[in-house]
């Protein structure tokens, strides 16, 4: 008893075909097809980006860093010569 049988999804399936004809469900499981491939493309780039812009953050930070050092560097050799 409940669920649906192979029979009933069967008829279901036949009344869609008829209602609506092949080539309209054709296009309209490619255009979903597309979708999908497109959703998964656009996750795909998002995670790529978000781990380029990590290691373009960190070496930043550390192209940062080491100015910071060059120049106390050499404020204290300034200062040590004068």
């Amino acid at each position: 008893m409940g669920g649906i049988g192979i029979w009933q999804l069967l008829i279901v399936a036949l009344i869609i075909v008829l209602l609506f004809g092949t080539k309209k469900l054709r296009n309209l499981g490619g255009d979903l097809g597309s979708a999908i491939k497109g959703f998964k493309n656009a996750v795909t780039d998002d995670k790529e980006s978000e781990t380029k812009s990590e290691g373009s953050a960190d070496s930043l930070a550390d192209k940062s860093a080491a100015a910071t050092e060059a120049s106390k560097k050499e404020s204290h050799k300034e200062n040590s010569q004068a």
